[in-house]
């Protein structure tokens, strides 16, 4: 791998990890349309591992209220019903689905999943999915001629079954063009929360699930094929690019809609379409060879 794949492939981990676009895909496709072969599972786990490191930091304060409140609701009862310690539990709960499947469907998710067209379909999907569910959210916030305005849930609402479901559409992201946050994002929605809700929680719920991944498929990292220096570089870059991400997207949707990226995925799912239909991509390219 030399320098500059690695710093694409970092800068574009960065940018896409916490959009509702699916970084995955993109790492698929950028791959694909570069002809590069696919980095392997190590350098995608490494790398993650920096933009999970960016949700650390950016959200500190949030992470450390809520580690601090379980742990003490663990031996004092009169913590139980406190909003953080609840919160912990709830980001346990939610992260069991993605456990589960993550591990079920392991060689599924290394092959199958990773068809190009198969990919195209979940960009173009579920971005109406989220469309729908924008299109939801903003006749609530704003009403209407025979509808009131209705108001939508915040996180001192969110129980276990609405954290279950969250989950559950987390787990949906290890199919690649599907994305985590633009997933868990669209079942927040579709149960009521606000957007900026939906996507402090989406955020909060990727830390242990992501983490866990990146240090299971680390032990990759040690067969003897990992271009260290540029992975390393790679993970720096993904950081530096994904904590700047996350803050503007916070910014952004406490405005504005999700819908310039409903429109991008959908664009993208059928330029992908043609490409493939039309030859000039293989649905298999940039796999990582056997």
């Amino acid at each position: 791998m030399s320098w500059f794949e690695s710093f694409v492939l970092g800068l574009v981990q960065g940018l896409t990890e916490f959009l509702p676009i699916s970084s995955s895909a993109h790492l698929r496709l950028t791959a694909a349309f570069a002809d590069w072969q696919d980095p392997g599972a190590a350098f995608t786990a490494i790398t993650q591992i920096g933009t999970e490191a960016a949700v650390l930091i950016y959200f500190r304060k949030d992470i450390a209220r809520i580690v601090s409140a379980w742990f003490r609701s663990l031996w004092d009862r009169r913590m139980r019903g406190d909003h953080d310690a609840t919160m912990g539990w709830l980001v346990i709960v939610g992260s069991i689905p993605i456990g589960v499947l993550g591990l079920a469907l392991k060689d599924a998710i290394e092959g199958p999943f990773r068809d190009l067209r198969l990919i195209a379909t979940m960009l173009v999907v579920m971005g109406v999915v989220l469309g729908v569910a924008d299109r939801l959210a903003a006749r609530d916030e704003k009403g209407g001629r025979h509808r009131a305005v209705r108001r939508r849930k915040d996180l001192t609402l969110l129980n276990t079954k609405d954290g279950l479901v969250f989950g559950m559409c987390q787990a949906m992201a290890l199919v690649p063009g599907v994305s985590r946050s633009g997933a868990t994002i669209s079942g927040g929605l579709f149960l009521g929360y606000t957007r900026e809700a939906a996507a402090r929680y989406s955020f909060l719920l990727a830390v242990p699930a992501v983490l866990a991944s990146g240090l299971f498929e680390l032990k990759d990292a040690g067969d003897g094929h990992t271009a260290w220096p540029q992975t390393v570089f790679a993970t720096l870059v993904a950081f530096v690019v994904g904590y700047a991400v996350i803050a503007w997207f916070m910014r952004f949707i406490s405005s504005r809609s999700f819908m310039p990226f409903v429109v991008y995925r959908i664009l993208l799912g059928l330029l992908l379409f043609a490409l493939v239909g039309a030859g000039v991509l293989s649905p298999h390219a940039g796999e990582l060879a056997d």
